[in-house]
């Protein structure tokens, strides 16, 4: 096995980074080549199937049975051209992975005979088993049956040889089971209310999407030292280790050359990435030694989290080929940066306009500030909601430290925006305004693009930033599905943007002119929405005092976090806005309080294994070699002499046996808590115990095997360390 594994390396480095990189002369001559995209449907489809198609990308109408016939007969037969077998319908369970079942085109004859066969009715919908899937509780285990129904909004593509169908997941009895659902809905609803908006600006505007370009970090580890560290197999981080002497310090690795190694893997990826028409653009060094980053160009939501799922899969597929592992842990070493998946987000309309630009007159620059402001509202609304949101048992190692935001919501939007808020404020807009006002703010407003392109900066404190054209949503932790996060920015700002337009409705049938109704709402919005605004540190403890006194929240547990999903005035929000029923809701929240358990109920059960059985041996082994050496200087040796000789080596030994009983002792009081959570039968209750009863034993048991690491003869150290996980490339 090993020679097997020198030699599969050896041939990966041995590869010129252009066979690669590449399989033909330009990346434009094979980008998308295994989506069946729009050039791919003008081909091998009809002209009134892919008419049928675009209409329903574009409008949300339905295709009819016909249709999807001559739809799945299309994709089949390019399908087969490429080489595929199997089809499968893809889709996001609440598992934060995704899940897939092959079928076989075949059909089977009479005769021992097979035929290719495909049709509308296998494209639309599926039957999957979904009694393994978690809900939450909206259907027992023996009510198996569950539904994937067909997205046409993200294209099929191929994977291997498998026809891949990106589905939603829904249960018997309609229920979401999935990320997808909601976020659809979440993005209907914020195109609505936005477009909504926009008509006070512009009639032409029709209808606004939701822009997101992720930002996807992670770690890059040598096969060989990840298959012997337990920890990182069975939790995704490293449950024990103590820090390298050098370690991200120096800031050398972020932005450097990358590794030869790393860059061969990266190239790989880009292929295939671009294969998939994934539109990666950029790949860098991140700040902590063997962390890296891949992030695309901004594509339409729906679609670019679906890329970023495949993109996940992707990486961890083609890792294995170069001998690596990938690390999608926030948080897999302790005492140097974690990995997010920065969520760069914004709103376009049909006509091209980016909202949170500023344009070229007073006009859309009203326009663009009534949308920042409107988000500053609820962002601050919303901030238990949105922490919520990306706040998991593994996301809660990284925030707070190492260049990630904190758990207090903030909202950057740098000096010259914050001073054109303050000019708004001052602005009297509560009166009729005189021309010289109004010619004073216009000019003020005008000037927006002048000082947005010069003087918009970048906060890594900030968890949630304006970044000259968008807000980047930092605090997303890099395993999760972005849906989570968006489904919520969406839902408030959907929100928020309803209650300005009646806000401003109000005002105009009182006949005060539409300007100066805007004016008027906005004033108001920025005045109530003043607290979230923070342009300083966010790791500071002066913000965190700043942030209680302007009524912040400073949540850092999950099961308290989890709990404002249920508030009532989410609940209501959720409902009035489609996106879930009470009992999605519920169920969905249930999950994530389960998945909480789950993953402190295994790291629990890794360390306690290794602390017993790998760690407390080798110390034992260590003592006992010390205390062999202290007998033996005690036969050469007598009085002040062998006391001066021994008198370090006794102090270890009883330096290594205070660590050693530590560990089992705290080792025990940790399963005894465990089996006490594990009988309590309500999920909050028992998050809650796990939280607060277990957990803080991780770091406990931590801290003493850490220090005999420092003290155990490092040949007999049974677990690879810091420097050599992190230094091996």
């Amino acid at each position: 096995m090993a020679k097997f594994r020198v030699n599969a390396l050896t041939e990966v480095l041995n590869r010129k980074p252009v066979e690669v990189l590449r399989e033909k002369n330009l990346v434009s001559d094979y980008y998308g080549m295994l989506v069946f995209n729009e050039s791919k449907m003008k081909k091998y489809l009809s002209k009134d199937a892919y008419k049928a198609v675009m209409e329903a990308i574009e409008s949300g109408t339905t295709i009819n049975r016909k249709m999807a016939d001559q739809v799945a007969q299309g994709m089949k037969t390019w399908a087969l051209e490429n080489g595929a077998t199997h089809y499968t319908h893809w889709f996001h369970p609440l598992t934060d992975g995704t899940a897939e079942k092959h079928d076989a085109f075949v059909e089977h004859g009479s005769e021992a005979s097979v035929i290719e066969a495909f049709s509308g009715s296998l494209l639309a919908q599926q039957e999957p088993d979904a009694s393994s899937f978690p809900s939450g509780g909206i259907r027992q285990t023996f009510e198996a049956r569950g539904y994937t129904a067909w997205d046409p909004t993200s294209p099929a593509f191929i994977s291997e040889t498998t026809l891949t169908i990106p589905t939603i997941f829904i249960s018997y009895t309609g229920e979401a089971l999935d990320y997808k659902t909601p976020l659809l809905r979440a993005i209907s609803a914020v195109d609505k209310a936005a477009t909504t908006v926009c008509q006070y600006f512009d009639k032409d505007v029709t209808s606004v999407r939701t822009n997101l370009g992720w930002e996807q970090e992670y770690f890059l580890i040598d096969e060989a030292l990840y298959m012997a560290r337990p920890d990182l197999v069975l939790t995704g981080r490293t449950l024990m280790g103590h820090p390298s002497s050098k370690d991200q310090q120096l800031d050398d690795h972020y932005f450097s050359s990358i590794p030869t190694r790393a860059n061969r893997f990266m190239q790989d990826v880009e292929n295939e990435a671009y294969k998939l028409g994934i539109p990666l653009k950029t790949r860098h060094n991140e700040v902590a030694p063997n962390q890296f980053e891949f992030a695309p160009i901004f594509e339409e939501a729906n679609l670019a989290n679906d890329h970023n799922q495949l993109m996940m899969d992707i990486m961890q597929k083609i890792a294995r080929r170069h001998n690596f592992r990938i690390l999608f842990h926030e948080k897999p070493f302790k005492g140097i940066n974690g990995s997010g998946k920065h969520n760069n987000w914004s709103l376009q309309t049909n006509t091209g306009v980016n909202l949170y630009s500023p344009g070229k007159n007073p006009k859309s620059n009203l326009q663009f500030l009534t949308f920042v402001v409107n988000t500053l509202k609820a962002v601050y609304d919303g901030q238990d909601l949105l922490r919520a949101s990306i706040l998991t048992a593994s996301n809660t190692h990284r925030l707070g430290a190492n260049e990630a935001p904190p758990s207090i919501l903030s909202v950057f939007l740098g000096t010259e925006v914050s001073n054109m808020l303050n000019l708004m404020e001052e602005a009297v807009v509560d009166r009729k305004m005189t021309p010289d006002e109004k010619t004073a703010l216009k000019l003020n407003i005008g000037r927006i693009p002048e000082i947005i392109l010069d003087n918009t900066d970048r906060n890594r404190t900030s968890p949630f930033a304006f970044t000259g054209n968008r807000f980047e949503f930092r605090a997303v932790g890099s395993s999760a599905n972005n849906a989570s996060a968006l489904i919520v920015l969406n839902a408030l700002v959907a929100n928020q943007l309803t209650k300005f337009q009646k806000a401003v409705d109000a005002l105009i049938e009182k006949k005060v002119k539409k300007d100066e109704a805007i004016f008027q709402v906005l004033k108001e919005l920025i005045i109530l929405s003043k607290p979230i605004c923070f342009n300083g540190d966010g790791y500071s403890e002066n913000w965190v005092k700043e942030a209680a006194k302007r009524g912040l929240t400073n949540i850092k547990n999950v099961p308290e976090s989890l709990a404002s999903y249920m508030k009532p005035e989410f609940k209501e929000l959720f409902q009035q806005l489609e996106i879930f029923s009470e009992s999605e809701l519920k169920g969905r929240v249930e999950v994530e309080y389960e998945k909480f358990i789950m993953k402190i109920q295994i790291e629990s059960r890794v360390l306690a294994d290794l602390a017993i059985n790998h760690i407390v041996p080798v110390a034992i082994e260590y003592q006992t070699m010390l205390l062999e050496n202290v007998k033996n200087l005690k036969e050469v040796f007598s009085g002040e002499e062998f006391k001066k000789l021994a008198g370090g080596r006794v102090e270890l030994i009883k330096t290594i046996n205070e660590h050693i009983s530590a560990i089992k002792a705290k080792r025990e009081e940790m399963i005894e808590e465990r089996k006490k959570a594990n009988v309590i039968n309500d999920v909050v209750k028992k998050a809650k115990t796990y939280d607060n009863k277990v957990k803080p034993y991780l770091e406990e048991i931590r801290e003493h095997i850490d220090k005999l690491e420092l003290i155990v003869d490092n040949e007999r150290w049974p677990l690879p360390k810091y420097r050599e996980l992190l230094f091996t490339r």
